[in-house]
């Protein structure tokens, strides 16, 4: 499997903080509301929705890979980050392209 990415793990790519900025973007409609009233409310995405949004940021092919990792299904905010998260420090890459909350 060929890597694009250089470096050690501790190394900040130019990419830290595009998944944050993919994330935001799928919910600023719901802007800073408390995640529990957000899904009450119905804030969710699509897996699909994310997809979309994450190859629309022109994210590098390692951030495309840890997107679609995720499960067909639709997500809360919350479920959402806690997946890419999980992924993101299965990879060993949080520290790389960052975590998202």
């Amino acid at each position: 499997m060929a890597r694009e990415h250089t470096g050690t793990n501790i190394e900040r790519s130019e990419y830290y903080g595009a998944l944050q900025d993919v994330v935001d973007s799928l919910f600023s409609e719901y802007g800073d509301l408390d995640p529990l009233i957000a899904e009450a409310i119905g804030a969710k995405v699509r897996r699909l929705d994310v997809v979309l949004a994450a190859e629309a940021a022109d994210l590098p092919e390692e951030l495309l890979r840890i997107v679609t990792l995720l499960p067909p299904g639709e997500y809360t905010r919350e479920r959402l980050c806690t997946q890419l998260n999980s992924a993101l420090a299965g990879h060993a890459w949080g520290q790389v392209y960052g975590t998202v909350v």
